[in-house]
């Protein structure tokens, strides 16, 4: 029996015009940001919040976007054999097999895809209502076609059931951020901001922490003016008193206190009782996270706390500014260094102190040194030669050559860092 001409030519592509449709919802809605999807529906779009609802079943959407896809290839190319074969013979089915081909992969895949790519939020929120409606009705076929496909799998070894997200959402966010950086649509500062925020669940209070070396404490046994002369030596508004041994920390010497006392005494540093100047000093753990320490805080509304070990002993002291600064970076005036404590050479090395943290480092240079291991530069060289190293000794690891400088005792206090056209893959003693 002949085919109507007109008919199945306008049969043909309306089915090629719903391949198009299934394709490239299928690409809008899996290429979509569900963030920005979130977004809009917040600001009131049902349609962003039915693009946004199908995104969360995606096995069982492209399930049935799959299926209407292939339905309507696989008639229209049949439609399109039978009418070819009618009108030339057994080689109709050659030609209607080359046009088809042709106009499915232009009209119906790569055209609707492209479109979809280019403009997902606007392709997305469009077709949702419609693709919304096919799902319901394909459900019960996806439905068998998943659990088919899931026992085949399980043949195999295979149990996606318990598959899960290799990346965290902090990752994901980390990625995003990054590749957004290559492609120019964020700067680095911006970056490194970001990045210091999703950083902040990963790091404990030691991480940051002003180490008990660094540390400027007062002796409480010294005089008054003594007191009055090191507090404005030190410039610091908040400094640690300790009685007996440096351990022993009684409280904390606020400057305005200290000044307001001696106003009151009129200038007359030797009649201030210092003990009644300090403060209680806070004693948080070196194992709480920096994100409980910000919270803690916040609570308190205290910018300054003494950081103990599980065994009580002072490890070292930990501001609110030292956690706002791992967010926005030093907080520093235009005379500062690049990185505090890091001297670039015009040979392209650096002198850096053995006490800058490997953070810091990583943040200022785009360097990619551990830190999981060594919080400083200093504890990351010895933790890799596995030795406490002489002056002049040198080592080869992570894309760098570090040469030791200076030592004080068996601190090593100064490293020269100098980056290497190929990082070896071993630590090697020069």
């Amino acid at each position: 029996m002949s085919l109507d001409l007109g008919v199945t030519i306008a049969a043909i592509l309306l089915l090629i015009l719903m391949s198009a449709f299934f394709s490239g919802s299928e690409t809008a809605l899996t290429a979509t940001s569900r963030a920005r999807l979130n977004e809009i529906e917040r600001r009131g779009s049902r349609r962003a919040a039915m693009a946004l609802a199908l995104t969360n079943t995606r096995e069982r959407l492209i399930g049935a976007l799959l299926l209407g896809n292939n339905v309507a290839n696989v008639t229209a190319s049949a439609l399109a054999t039978a009418l070819l074969i009618d009108i030339f013979g057994d080689s109709g089915a050659i030609i209607a097999s080359v046009i088809m081909t042709v106009l499915i992969l232009i009209f119906a895949e790569v055209l609707p895809k492209t479109y979809a790519i280019a403009y997902p939020d606007r392709s997305a929120i469009a077709v949702a209502p419609l693709v919304r409606v096919l799902v319901a009705v394909f459900g019960p076929v996806v439905m068998a076609v998943e659990w088919v496909v899931k026992m085949t799998l399980r043949l195999f070894g295979v149990d996606i059931s318990i598959a899960q997200n290799v990346l965290s959402a902090h990752d994901e966010l980390r990625g995003a951020i990054d590749l957004h950086l290559k492609e120019g649509a964020v700067v680095k500062k911006d970056r490194d901001m970001l990045g210091g925020i999703l950083d902040l669940q990963d790091l404990a209070v030691s991480d940051l922490m002003v180490h008990r070396t660094r540390m400027t404490l007062i002796d409480g046994s010294e005089s008054p003016a003594e007191i009055v002369a090191k507090v404005l030596k030190s410039g610091h508004t908040r400094i640690p008193v300790w009685k007996d041994k440096p351990d022993n920390i009684v409280g904390v010497l606020h400057a305005k206190n200290l000044f307001a006392a001696l106003q009151r005494h009129g200038g007359e540093a030797e009649k201030i009782d210092i003990e009644d100047v300090l403060s209680p000093a806070w004693f948080v753990p070196d194992t709480r996270s920096v994100t409980d320490q910000l919270n803690a805080f916040l609570r308190r509304k205290t910018h300054f706390a003494i950081v103990v070990d599980e065994y009580g002993e002072l490890q070292g002291l930990i501001t609110l500014e030292d956690i706002i600064e791992e967010i926005v970076g030093d907080i520093k005036d235009e005379f500062d260094a690049v990185a505090t404590g890091v001297r670039q050479k015009p040979d392209g090395s650096f002198t850096v102190d053995g006490g800058v943290p490997v953070r810091d480092l990583n943040r200022a240079f785009d360097w990619h040194l551990p830190d999981d291991e060594a919080t400083t530069l200093a504890g990351l060289v010895i933790h890799e030669a596995r030795m406490i190293p002489d002056v002049g000794q040198t080592f080869n690891f992570h894309g760098f050559q570090f040469e030791v400088l200076k030592k004080r005792k068996h601190q090593v206090t100064s490293i020269k860092v100098t980056p290497l056209k190929r990082a070896p893959d071993e630590a090697e003693d020069g």
